[in-house]
């Protein structure tokens, strides 16, 4: 099994998006957190199921939520680094450099 690492703006995608739906609806934000604690823990068995999307970024798709978590694989060190957590509506482009993970 991989060990997974949240880079601080990951946090903050998940806390603004819990944020949101709880909102929205009492408690959805808590059930948007579930569903990322657990398609991150199942990357973390399975970190190469994910199709690599741009660069060495992959991304995974929520099975209930319109959000993907975006991250890279260090097999040497057997973790995954998760970069983002964003709508599947933006556009990972406009992340600037505060984002970009040294893959070396």
């Amino acid at each position: 099994m991989y060990n997974a690492t949240l880079l601080p703006l990951a946090k903050q995608d998940i806390n603004e998006a819990a944020k949101w739906y709880n909102k929205k609806q009492k408690g959805l934000g808590k059930r948007f957190t579930l569903h990322v604690r657990q398609k991150i823990n199942f990357l973390k068995r399975e970190p190469h199921v994910a199709a690599i999307r741009y660069d060495d970024v992959r991304t995974a798709v929520l099975d209930v939520f319109p959000y993907m978590v975006h991250y890279n694989i260090d097999d040497l060190n057997k973790s995954i680094i998760i970069s983002a957590v964003l709508h599947t509506s933006r556009n990972p482009d406009l992340w600037g450099d505060e984002r970009e993970i040294d893959s070396q």
